[in-house]
C-alpha cells in the first residue's frame, strides 16, 4: 500500500490533522490535500512542504481533485459547514447532508477503495451517510467518534487525580453530541474502580465538563480543530501500524443498524471487531437513549431525500 491520505476539506479541522501528521511518526507516505478552494488546497500544500526539513519523516504534500484520490489508503471528509455559537452538532445535519452526497459519488468515480475516515459533523450521522452512499463495506467507514470526548475525558480525570492521562482507562460512548456518556462502571485507573477515587457528584461535574467542552471553546475562539486533529492522527498511525488497538470511533452497529462512538479494535483494513462492553441497566438506558437520537436524525435526513 502507498500509506497515502487524502483529506477532503482544508479548513482548520483538515489542515490540524495535515500538521499533526507531518510532526508525528505516522507512516503517512503521501498526502493530499482536496477542497473547493484550490487556490486555499495549494497555499496550504506549499505552507506544510516548508516544514518538510524538520518532520520526523518525509512525505509527498500536494493539493488535488477528487480523482487523485484513487491511489489513496484513507480518505478522511473534513469538509462541511462548521458549528456556530448557539448550535448544537445536530443542527448542521441538512447543511452537511446536502454536501455529503455529491462529495461521495466524486470520490467514487476515481475508483478509491480504501477507508473512509469521516469527522465532519454530526459525525455519527455523517459515517452512517458515507456508508450509505458509498455502499462500502461497513469495516472501512470510520467516524472521529467520540474519541475526542474520551480524551478530554481522560484529561479531566488525570487532572483531577493528579495522574497521567495515558493512564486513564475510561470512555465516552454513544453519540459525539449532547447524547453521549461515560460508562462510569467500566472505568478505572491502575485496575482499581475510579469509583474508589471521585465521588459521583465529581464524576457527574467531569461528565458535564467533557460534554459542554466544544461549546465552550467554539464561544470563546470559534472553532474546535487541534484536539480532533490529533485524535484523527491517532486513528491513522493505528491504521497504517496495523496495530489492533481499542479506540472509541463512530463504528458500525450490527443490531442498531447505525454508526455511534464505541470501543473496536482498529487495524490496517479499519475496524476489525467491536468490544462489546457489560453495561449496567442505568447505562444501558443511556446507550439506547443515544442510538435513538442518532437514528432519528438519520431517519430525518433519508425522508427528506425520499420527499
Amino acid at each position: 500500500m502507498n500509506n497515502k491520505v487524502a483529506i477532503i476539506g482544508t479548513g482548520n479541522v483538515g489542515m490540524s490533522y495535515a500538521y499533526a501528521l507531518l510532526n508525528q511518526q505516522s507512516q503517512v507516505n503521501e498526502l493530499l490535500l482536496v477542497d473547493i478552494n484550490k487556490d486555499d488546497a495549494e497555499g496550504e500544500a506549499l505552507d506544510l512542504r516548508d516544514a518538510l526539513a524538520y518532520a520526523p519523516s518525509t512525505m509527498k504534500i500536494r493539493a488535488g481533485e477528487y480523482a487523485d484520490c484513487a491511489d489513496a489508503d484513507i480518505v478522511c471528509i473534513c469538509a462541511g459547514a462548521r458549528q456556530a455559537p448557539g448550535e448544537t452538532r445536530m443542527d448542521l445535519i441538512r447543511k452537511n447532508a446536502a454536501i455529503f452526497k455529491d462529495m461521495i459519488a466524486e470520490i467514487k468515480k476515481s475508483n478509491f477503495d480504501g477507508i473512509f475516515l469521516v469527522v465532519s459533523n454530526p459525525v455519527d450521522v455523517m459515517t452512517y451517510l458515507t456508508w450509505h452512499y458509498s455502499g462500502f463495506p461497513r469495516h472501512r467507514v470510520i467516524g472521529s467518534g467520540t474519541t475526542l470526548d474520551t480524551s478530554r475525558l481522560r484529561v479531566a480525570v488525570g487532572s483531577c487525580l493528579e495522574v497521567d492521562s495515558r493512564d486513564v482507562r475510561a470512555y465516552v460512548i454513544g453519540e459525539h453530541g449532547d447524547s453521549g456518556f461515560v460508562p462510569w462502571s467500566k472505568a478505572d485507573i491502575g485496575y482499581k474502580d475510579i469509583g474508589n477515587f471521585i465521588s459521583g457528584e465529581k464524576r457527574h461535574e467531569i461528565e458535564e465538563k467533557v460534554r459542554n467542552a466544544a461549546y465552550t471553546i467554539i464561544n470563546k475562539k470559534g472553532s474546535t480543530y487541534y484536539g480532533i486533529g490529533m485524535a484523527l492522527a491517532r486513528i491513522t498511525k493505528a491504521i497504517f501500524n496495523n496495530e489492533n488497538t481499542v479506540l472509541p470511533v463512530s463504528n458500525h452497529d450490527p443490531l442498531g443498524g447505525i454508526f455511534y462512538g464505541y470501543p473496536a479494535v482498529v487495524g490496517r483494513e479499519g475496524i476489525k471487531r467491536r468490544l462489546e462492553l457489560e453495561l449496567s441497566d442505568h447505562e444501558q438506558d443511556l446507550l439506547m437513549h443515544s442510538i435513538h437520537v442518532i437514528k432519528d436524525a438519520i431517519d430525518s435526513v433519508i425522508n427528506e431525500n425520499h420527499n
